[in-house]
């Protein structure tokens, strides 16, 4: 069976689950390099402009598996949401019940990022 590609299927009302690169430089709490995020825009705007919503996951530097606010996703989040010119909502956590209530309630064109996959070990 031939594979798909992202702007081959049918997204609307879909939410989709998409792991990602974030892992950038920050200086304090700015992106100094979004390099690996801009990479990511045409498949998030494919998937926007299609009718769906996001669940955005990935990790930040090495924060031995447990929180780590040097290494949280906010910065990253800010980030995405002037790029993507929406809200972009950082999730308190990557797991767990708040998080699944969170991600099945989106509506088609929200976006939210999960915090770093990496407080897990």
């Amino acid at each position: 069976m031939a594979k798909l590609v992202v702007d081959q299927v049918d997204l609307a009302g879909k939410r989709v689950f998409l792991r990602a690169d974030f892992n950038v430089p920050l200086d304090g709490a700015r992106v100094t390099d979004d390099t690996r995020i801009t990479a990511v825009l045409p498949t998030m705007s494919c998937c926007l402009d299609r009718g769906a919503s996001l669940v955005l996951a990935s990790h930040l530097g090495r924060p031995k598996g447990k929180p780590d606010p040097k290494y949280s996703l906010r910065p990253v989040a800010e980030r995405l949401q002037a790029l993507l010119e929406r809200p972009v909502a950082l999730l308190p956590d990557c797991v767990g019940p708040e998080v699944e209530e969170r991600t099945r309630a989106l509506q088609p064109g929200e976006v939210v990022l999960l915090e770093n996959l990496r407080y897990h070990a």
